[in-house]
């Protein structure tokens, strides 16, 4: 999109034509904001800790990766987890949603499907994410934490925790607002999270390293999986996310060289009809998983997805999950203490 060419690519003078419009959604936000931390717009706290994970600029940035590993993280542990989602992309007549194994992503958008299936927790999606907590609280009274995919900017729910994952890469652009840059907060909104995670290839020293590894290709049909360095011919490589040469350049990285890659929006909606003009029959389909959601009704048995997983230093781990542990500990007490 010629848009983030103008983001990230700081092209003169277009973004700034867009600057008057980037100051009235910086000043509509600040004044969202103060109302919620002055008590004009009610804030809702639940009993139990609530982690957002969450950005600071438009997509790409490693967000669902980063949950899927904390998800992965606390279940380990041995704590009950559950995840509430704004669903982007899903249009429902009904919120909030529990997913199950009938949900699609025409109701609540592929980034939920795609944790719901990797987890197996409970997750819950609505527009209003408080909606999604109580919900998911009274349908699992038993959940020791909620994590919260993205809702940086959704003050109406109180969180203990917040991280901002940063694409390494990309960062902050030429650091304005929307609609003239990326962001949707000013930079000085990290002094008030309790981590940054720089996800990619490009961290400093003393940054948090998230690196996105693949795990494995994935036949969308047969679950049959495969390493990816497995396939090096006839390669047709499809991304509909916010960055897709970030997709590409991990496929050449690991040595496959698709005989063509194609590039569709973030979030985009897939019909087999289109798909199919995508790749031959006898050619390998290889899309992300987060698209790979969105395809499992028509997918055809070339069609194939890349599996991946965030992976951080031992020092990083310690320094995430301590903090969270010793919330989700504070809660429990205060139950046990309760029912004495």
């Amino acid at each position: 999109m010629f848009i983030r060419h103008i983001w990230f690519n700081n092209i003169f003078p277009y973004y700034l034509l867009l600057l008057p419009f980037s100051w009235l959604y910086g000043f509509v936000s600040y004044i969202i904001r103060l109302s919620f931390k002055y008590g004009i717009f009610k804030v809702y706290r639940f009993p139990l800790s609530v982690v957002v994970i969450g950005n600071l600029t438009i997509g790409g940035n490693g967000k669902t990766p980063m949950v899927l590993w904390l998800v992965r993280q606390l279940k380990h542990r041995g704590w009950n987890v559950g995840v509430v989602s704004r669903g982007y992309g899903g249009r429902s007549q009904r919120y909030p949603i529990i997913l199950d194994k009938n949900s699609n992503t025409d109701e609540c958008g592929d980034e939920p499907i795609l944790i719901w299936q990797r987890t197996n927790v409970p997750v819950a999606v609505s527009p209003c994410r408080t909606d999604a907590v109580a919900k998911l609280l009274k349908t699992y009274p038993l959940l020791d934490i909620i994590i919260s995919d993205d809702g940086l900017q959704h003050y109406s729910l109180a969180r203990d925790i917040e991280w901002v994952v940063v694409n390494s890469e990309y960062r902050f652009g030429n650091g304005c607002l929307l609609p003239a840059g990326p962001m949707r907060e000013k930079l000085n909104r990290l002094n008030t999270v309790q981590q940054v995670i720089f996800s990619g290839n490009h961290v400093m020293p003393s940054e948090i390293s998230m690196r996105v590894i693949p795990v494995a290709i994935v036949n969308i049909l047969t679950k049959e999986r495969r390493l990816l360095n497995t396939i090096l011919s006839d390669v047709v490589a499809m991304a509909g996310i916010a960055h897709p040469s970030q997709f590409f350049s991990t496929l050449h990285m690991y040595g496959v060289i698709p005989i063509k890659e194609v590039s569709f929006s973030d979030h985009q909606i897939y019909s087999e009809n289109v798909l199919d003009r995508v790749a031959e029959k006898h050619e390998l389909l290889l899309m992300t998983e987060k698209d790979a959601v969105k395809c499992c009704l028509f997918a055809h048995d070339n069609w194939w997805y890349l599996e991946v997983e965030a992976v951080l230093s031992q020092q990083s781990k310690k320094l995430l999950i301590r903090p969270i542990e010793k919330n989700i500990l504070k809660y429990k007490k205060h139950i046990f203490n309760n029912h004495i």
